[in-house]
């Protein structure tokens, strides 16, 4: 069984890279050289939303053909998403909200997973579940950098990827907080770019993603 995580790499998805790319796929012909390209540019993890009907085919040749990509299956809402991304190849989960059943079942497949909050209650839910890693979401819309910032002195301990609204413009404001590790966006995957699959274009924008610090140095 492949391993979550690289084991000579960091321990967590959140410090595999500054940005984590958010990726929407309607071609499957399309998932292995847009991913190449992200790997290439150093953006390592890769969130495949499950929002076409090609996502779970992404990601199993993602898994199968780019061994060097953290390949993470997005938007997982139910329990029946998150046997059916393990068995894709899924390396890690990302959920845009939890419920205890989500919770339970993404744990249970023994993948990381980035439950998603947008209030300090469900942080603090989390945190009393042994949760500290979490997506923020949606991030500019749920009070952006000001809330996440209010967040880091009664709650240190929760790390976050703010993710809605985080783009080349507010990116490095957010990974200046403490308590962001990375964040997650589509800006390195531009619409006309995909369509075009210009590639190399793609790999240029992830690159200059992968350069964007974070608070206390660099992502590792």
């Amino acid at each position: 069984m492949t391993s979550p995580l690289p084991s000579s790499s960091a321990a967590s998805v959140l410090d595999l890279a500054p940005v984590v790319p958010v990726v929407v796929l309607a071609d499957v012909s399309d998932a292995v050289p847009l991913a190449r390209a992200l790997v290439a540019g150093g953006l390592p993890a890769i969130e495949v939303t499950l929002r076409t009907p090609v996502a779970l085919d992404a990601i199993r040749e993602i898994s199968g053909a780019v061994p060097e990509a953290v390949v993470g299956a997005g938007t997982v809402i139910a329990p029946e998403q998150v046997t059916a991304c393990a068995a894709a190849g899924a390396r890690f989960l990302v959920s845009p909200g939890w419920t205890d059943v989500l919770l339970t079942a993404m744990r249970a497949s023994g993948l990381p997973c980035l439950p998603g909050v947008s209030t300090t209650s469900e942080v603090v839910a989390l945190l009393e579940r042994g949760v500290r890693e979490m997506k923020f979401f949606p991030a500019q819309a749920a009070g952006g950098t000001a809330y996440l910032r209010s967040l880091a002195g009664p709650l240190p301990q929760a790390r976050f990827c703010p993710t809605g609204g985080v783009g080349p413009d507010n990116a490095a404001e957010y990974l200046a907080l403490p308590n962001v590790a990375c964040v997650g966006g589509t800006w390195m995957l531009p619409a006309d770019a995909v369509a075009a699959r210009d590639w190399a274009r793609i790999e240029d924008l992830a690159r200059a993603a992968s350069r964007l610090r974070v608070a206390g140095g660099t992502c590792r």
